[in-house]
């Protein structure tokens, strides 16, 4: 993913410096979990940690994405979207352990929240960027198009089936209900990755004005191996600082979004805008430099990742977790994500966008966000 990493980190020789921030950050993340893990924190300290759990989510997606530089694109794409899946997963998880009101919905909150932003959110703002800087953005239809069929299956198969099915008292799944939605997304997922990265591998790659793949920036010198595992390894650390500090945070979230007059759904746009923030400035980077299909690949990925393997993940934790998993949307969400589907088919369809569907698609996500905070 050459256009994301070259704008988004340093040069090669910067990168080697161990006292770049996003080395320092989750080094100070790690020091903050081991000082603040069980107690508890004063206000200042929990501005504090906020900041540092920003750094250390900011910090793992950037060594994502030197990762992912390394292995290309659209393995870059897939690499992202897994981490930030994993940074999403743990604070689902870590919020449910917690505990308290709403927390049935959490999971349900947060991946739809993930698929309104990414969809709409990540999408809208990527083709307004490209269309402003190059008129008219072209992308392959194709992938694009399978893209979108998955996120709009998975999308109903776990979050719209639990509403209108009926072996559960409200918007849940059975055991074996969940079980079965937990492997066929796993499987839908899967059968993706391989169609993105083996099969049809350029049908996710960008192209240009005659829809031919564009290649790949010569000046952007892809990280050594030695960068390449240094990455990988703070990657690691990052995540396990976002995991923890996400767990020491989790109460203060909850009271700030109480202390704001917001319903407690909107616990799951808060931890969906966190974890979503620096995907959304590579898929802008991206977008700047004629690589609108990057940026599909990010936001279209991001949101199947979020069901693919939340879903499943979830799906195992209620095994511990004494916590019900309500999963279905209420009818104004199935209303927000009918429209968002529908649009979506109208804007890959043609393989190219103007600024309209752009503008389309970011009055989709200020209408959701705007829902979310007034339902």
């Amino acid at each position: 993913m050459p256009e994301t990493w070259n704008d988004t980190t340093p040069t090669t020789a910067t990168h080697k410096h161990l006292f770049h921030w996003t080395t320092i950050a989750p080094v100070l993340a790690l020091v903050a979990l081991a000082l603040t893990w069980g107690r508890d924190i004063s206000g200042i300290v929990v501005a504090i940690v906020a900041v540092l759990l920003g750094g250390a989510v900011l910090a793992a997606v950037h060594h994502a994405e030197v990762v992912a530089h390394r292995v290309g694109e659209p393995f870059g794409s897939l690499v992202l979207a897994v981490a930030v899946t994993v940074i999403e997963v743990s604070l689902i998880v870590t919020l449910m352990l917690s505990g308290g009101e709403g927390t049935s919905t959490l999971a349900r909150d947060t991946v739809f929240a993930a698929v309104m932003i990414t969809v709409n959110g990540i999408l809208g703002l990527s083709l307004l960027v490209g269309t402003r800087r190059f008129g008219t953005v072209r992308f392959n239809a194709e992938g694009t198009g399978g893209a979108l069929a998955t996120v709009a299956t998975l999308a109903a198969v776990c979050l719209v089936l639990p509403t209108v099915t009926t072996g559960e008292d409200g918007p849940s799944f059975t055991p074996s209900q969940l079980a079965f939605a937990a492997v066929a997304s796993l499987s839908l997922y899967a059968a993706f990755v391989l169609t993105q990265t083996v099969r049809h591998r350029d049908f996710f790659l960008p192209v240009g004005a005659k829809g031919k793949p564009i290649p790949e920036d010569e000046h952007a010198t892809p990280p050594t191996n030695a960068e390449t595992w240094t990455s990988l390894a703070f990657l690691v650390l990052s995540l396990v600082a976002v995991v923890g500090l996400a767990k020491v945070e989790s109460k203060s979230i909850e009271e700030a979004v109480a202390a704001a007059g917001l319903p407690h759904s909107f616990v799951g746009v808060v931890i969906a805008l966190l974890v979503l923030l620096p995907e959304t400035l590579a898929a802008v980077n991206a977008a700047r430099r004629e690589r609108v299909q990057t940026s599909i690949n990010l936001a279209l990925g991001s949101a199947m990742a979020s069901i693919g393997l939340t879903i499943p993940v979830l799906a195992i934790a209620t095994i511990w977790i004494d916590t019900p998993l309500h999963l279905g949307l209420d009818a104004t969400q199935i209303t927000l994500l009918a429209i968002t589907i529908v649009t979506g088919v109208l804007t890959v369809v043609p393989g190219r966008a103007t600024r309209l569907q752009a503008s389309v698609h970011l009055t989709l996500c200020a209408a959701y966000l705007f829902l979310a905070a007034v339902p």
